[in-house]
């Protein structure tokens, strides 16, 4: 068997030494060992063969690095473009966004995905109903005014309701997003379905003109628990009606506890609604299909439309035929009527057979169009189709978005016209120009060229992203360009999911750290993490204790809640029940235990300096800061000592010195004191009871 150092560990020089060096002790005939001799040059031959492969015996090539990697189920993520929420401010009324309408900010650019009407809803008012009382938050729809507002009070039950009043609703049919601002002072880990809920839920309605009806909501936010998206889905049939209460009228939307076991009491800062979606990428070269008409309408994303090629098929199943434009009629040839229209970027195409002598076929995608602007059209041409194995093919662009890209493949055929097809990655049928796309890097792979050998390869349709730098913060205000010069819009929200597609280098550092993260619990710290890592919820504190002899595992779990003492609920135990039964092993059982609390009463008399006024506050801030385990760094079961009491006090600069000091739990059955020390059961949590303190002020004693 090779060693390593035997394939990779030697330069083809050191390796054509070591050779020329064995020649006399293999054969005293060879004397020749000159580079004119032709054994040595046969040697040589060799010996850089041995060389090469002794690299491909320990290098991995990329293709089968994936390969070997999503055997064991881990697949390089794609790459996705930053979603954005966006309010459309200041617009003078309903206004139409056509597909792929530019918004700004700064030089980054996000992009809708289809035409959409905006700017002719806005929420008037706010209310909540809950005790047989209205109380009115409409101060939440000001962006000037922070001010939570916990709009279910602080005992949340179900039927409590929230209504939100509008000058108007969307189209029937149609979609919408509200964003809630959340306040909440807790981390809650992430939901593997992000419209799940745990603790709460709603029934979401309409009003119309027979009553309330229910519409389809998707509720990013766990029923008000973070700071996120709420999708609403109007049926197709709705018929809206106007409502009136709590001094508000509109039309209304109302949201109905069905569900009320909140952990942390909703406190909303701020709301925003009928929001519009937008992505981060940068449109550069644009491809539109239309059926066959004589005339077909277009709108360019482009300033000045860019720069136009259309391509039309003449018959069912062929490939296209190149159109050029004209303004004029009366030319003989592949021609279409060039007009624009009187609005910025759109423009029209005429076909006519009898002025031009071609038309497009009445068939499924007869005329394909291409916009591009000028940077990419100076460079769209890519390449040629050459046949070899694996070709690449360097592209001008990186970080292109998958879904954006077509090539166009120019061939001719046999009476010397030019032919195009038009070529997505990932293609593989018979005789089909089959490659990959390496979004990241800018270059194409062919796999197979099928047909298309000696094809040239040209841009059809391309988007740049910038990844995760479209994951900007909230509140930015974005600007659209063709729109009204007033025109302004705001994100709520920060943009989210927006990543380049990993590498094989990060697929690999992914694969690495699964191997060493454990997922069947084992040790102690294997359970709190477990634990920690909950789905869902808010966790504070954990103390795992191994108990050997019972081959028991006793969990001691602090919710993170608004409670001054918080409880562990049936949802929190039920989901850190669900967690630990997937990952315990079979023969070990595990107990989830509820912490208590156990007060610690402290007796103390202190010398102080005579320059500090507020020294007795200092003290005793110190003394509950010591004690309490609920927010301090102290965990279950830690024991409190004498000794850094004694000594947190002491280091104060007010303190003179501590004349005396007792310390005693509150409650004898969780907690104990040993030799002045206390030490409280492995799911007691410390806080600061009774304190008695005596200041005493240097040379003079005071109480």
């Amino acid at each position: 068997m090779l060693r390593l150092e035997e394939t990779t560990g030697r330069t083809y020089e050191e390796r054509m030494e070591d050779a020329v060096s064995a020649i006399p002790l293999i054969t005293d005939e060879w004397t020749n060992h000159n580079p004119s001799d032709p054994g040595i040059t046969i040697l040589e031959n060799l010996i850089l063969f041995e060389t090469l492969q002794g690299s491909r015996i320990t290098n991995i090539s990329d293709e089968a690095g994936r390969a070997l990697l999503k055997m064991v189920g881990f697949e390089a993520a794609k790459g996705k473009c930053a979603r954005l929420l966006l309010a459309a401010d200041r617009l003078p009324g309903k206004t139409h966004l056509e597909n792929n309408q530019r918004f700004y900010i700064g030089d980054m650019v996000f992009e809708t995905r289809r035409p959409q009407d905006v700017g002719d809803c806005h929420l008037t008012g706010i209310i909540s109903c809950y005790d047989g009382k209205i109380h009115d938050h409409s101060h939440l729809l000001d962006r000037e005014i922070v001010l939570p507002a916990k709009v279910f009070g602080d005992d949340p039950k179900v039927g409590d309701e929230v209504l939100f009043f509008s000058d108007t609703l969307p189209e029937p049919g149609s979609e919408t997003s509200f964003y809630i601002r959340i306040n909440t002072g807790f981390r809650r880990n992430a939901l593997k379905d992000r419209s799940e809920n745990i603790f709460a839920s709603f029934k979401w309605e309409c009003y119309t003109r027979s009553g309330f009806r229910e519409i389809k909501v998707k509720d990013y936010t766990g029923a008000l628990l973070e700071s996120g998206e709420i999708k609403l889905k109007f049926p197709q049939d709705i018929r809206y009606a106007e409502y009136k209460r709590g001094g508000h009228s509109g039309y209304c939307l109302k949201a109905t506890l069905t569900t009320a076991n909140y952990d942390i009491r909703p406190c909303i800062m701020q709301v925003d609604a009928f929001l519009f979606e937008v992505w981060q990428k940068d449109t550069r070269a644009l491809s539109l299909t239309f059926q066959r008409t004589d005339k077909i309408r277009a709108v360019s994303p482009m300033k000045n439309e860019g720069y136009i090629l259309c391509f039309c098929r003449e018959s069912k199943g062929d490939s296209y035929r190149r159109y050029e434009l004209s303004t004029t009629t009366g030319r003989r040839g592949r021609y279409c009527l060039f007009e624009r229209d009187a609005r910025e970027g759109e423009f029209s195409l005429t076909f006519d057979k009898r002025s031009f002598g071609f038309e497009p076929a009445k068939v499924k995608d007869a005329v394909r169009l291409f916009i591009y602007s000028e940077e990419v059209m100076r460079q769209y041409h890519v390449g040629r189709v050459i046949g070899y194995d694996d070709q690449e093919i360097e592209l001008p662009f990186r970080h292109i978005v998958p879904d954006s890209f077509l090539l166009i493949a120019k061939r001719i055929d046999a009476s010397g016209e030019e032919y195009f097809d038009f070529v997505r990655p990932g293609k593989s049928e018979d005789d089909a120009l089959t490659y990959h796309l390496l979004e990241n890097d800018g270059r194409i792979v062919i796999e197979d060229p099928g047909d298309f050998i000696g094809a040239e390869l040209y841009i059809g349709s391309l988007a740049v992203t910038e990844g995760p730098k479209g994951n900007v913060r909230a509140g930015n205000h974005l600007l659209a360009p063709g729109l009204s010069d007033a025109a302004l819009f705001y994100n709520p929200g920060p943009g989210i999911g927006g990543a380049f597609r990993e590498t094989l280098e990060d697929v690999r550092t992914r694969f690495r750290e699964d191997v060493y993260t454990p997922y069947t619990c084992v040790t102690a710290e294997d359970y709190e993490k477990a634990v920690a890592s909950a789905p869902g919820l808010c966790i504070r504190k954990i103390k795992a204790v191994m108990d050997e002899l019972d081959n028991l595992v006793h969990i001691a779990v602090l919710p993170g809640t608004d409670e001054e003492f918080p409880h562990l609920s049936g949802e929190y135990i039920d989901t850190i029940d669900h967690v630990l039964s997937e990952r315990r092993l079979i023969t070990t059982r595990f107990q989830i235990r509820p912490p208590v609390y156990v007060g610690v009463s402290v007796k103390l008399t202190v010398y102080v300096k005579r320059q500090f006024g507020n020294s007795r506050k200092q003290i005793e801030d110190r003394v509950r800061k010591l004690i309490n385990y609920i927010d301090g760094d102290k965990n279950f079961g830690d024991p409190l000592t004498f000794e850094e009491v004694f000594a947190g006090i002491e280091s104060l600069d007010c303190v003179d010195y501590v004349y005396d000091l007792f310390m005693q739990p509150e409650n004898l059955r969780h907690a104990q004191l040993r030799d002045s020390n206390i030490y409280p059961a492995e799911n007691c949590l410390l806080y600061p009871g009774q304190i008695m303190l005596e200041t005493i002020i240097t040379s003079l004693a005071v109480k």
